[in-house]
């Protein structure tokens, strides 16, 4: 099968476009023909070796696939051959990844794919709506009638947490930066949206809700702790979800006299169950039109390296050059 994967990690001209032997599934695994694939963040830094992981050897980059079940091993008891699915969590803790023709997947974690969901739309939502799941409703406990504000509401995770937090009921502020980037959040469904690059950010958003927010969603990587507090309403909880070097001060004195809370979680470290409920859900939502991740462009396979080095670009270098995903074909 063609495959896109490393030997060794490395920036990403390390990416080889070439043949592997078609993947063997092992008694709980089906077998996935690939229809599509999505790069994440989260697959450049397991690539380059800035997280650190157990890889197989050679390595096949990505985490999120959609695809049509070839086989089943012995122990699978959803799944079936010609039946759609999608799944994320992939290439990561050991597991071989998934930006390859074909991919030995435990059952576990794949989920039907719904009727009238293409494949490009079910591997682009993967892991940003499993993430946005995790944070929303597994940590934040969000209810209706309380108000999310989504620091960067146009990339790929803050367009899900945009979504999913006006399918629970919730009232969204969200940031973002140049005109149509703003005009997409306003189409995922916020109610206000202001310039991350306003000074007066504070006083917008309290101009919003006078009280503060219930839940402020960071998805930048160097929060700006002061202002967040500043937002939150009394009992109050931030979720983070990335900047895993970043040092940021923080106001202990305003976060624990408002009872604030904080929540950090990793989305790969979380156990599959808990990554089905959430499948579910999306599910659901997908198939009601109510969540949908944007996509920027779609690449071929043989072109996955020029999507890592965008996707490298647009995160680490802060160069705003993606709205939206990269979803590659094999």
């Amino acid at each position: 099968m063609k495959a896109a994967f490393i030997e060794r990690p490395g920036p990403p001209g390390a990416i080889v476009y070439g043949e592997l032997p078609d993947p063997l599934p092992g008694p709980r695994d089906a077998l996935i023909r690939v229809r599509a694939c999505a790069v994440n963040p989260i697959d450049t830094y397991v690539r380059s070796g800035a997280v650190v992981m157990p890889l197989p050897r050679p390595f096949v980059v990505g985490c999120d696939l959609a695809g049509e079940v070839v086989a089943v091993g012995d122990e699978v008891n959803r799944l079936r051959p010609g039946m759609r699915v999608w799944g994320s969590n992939q290439g990561l803790l050991g597991r071989q990844g998934t930006f390859s023709e074909l991919a030995a997947v435990d059952e576990r974690w794949l989920y039907p794919t719904p009727d009238g969901v293409s494949d490009r739309e079910a591997a682009a939502a993967a892991l940003v709506s499993i993430t946005a799941h995790l944070g929303l409703v597994g940590r934040a406990g969000v209810r209706p009638g309380e108000t999310v504000f989504v620091n960067g509401g146009s990339g790929g995770v803050g367009s899900a947490v945009v979504q999913i937090a006006k399918a629970l009921g919730a009232r969204v502020i969200a940031t973002a930066g140049a005109p149509e980037k703003q005009a997409l959040v306003r189409r995922f469904g916020a109610d206000v949206v202001i310039d991350y690059r306003d000074p007066e950010i504070v006083a917008r958003a309290r101009a919003v809700v006078a009280d503060g927010v219930d839940v402020y969603w960071e998805t930048q990587r160097e929060p700006d702790f002061d202002r967040t507090v500043a937002i939150l309403a009394e009992g109050g909880r931030m979720i983070l979800m990335a900047g895993r070097d970043a040092r940021p001060a923080f106001p202990v004195g305003p976060f624990y006299v408002k009872g604030c809370s904080l929540h950090g979680f990793a989305m790969f470290k979380t156990s599959h169950s808990e990554q089905a409920a959430a499948a579910a859900d999306i599910n659901r939502w997908l198939a009601a039109g109510r969540l949908r991740v944007p996509i920027d462009r779609v690449l071929p396979l043989a072109q996955t390296a020029e999507a890592h080095a965008l996707q490298e670009s647009a995160t680490v270098m802060r160069s705003g050059g993606l709205i939206g995903k990269i979803v590659i074909e094999p």
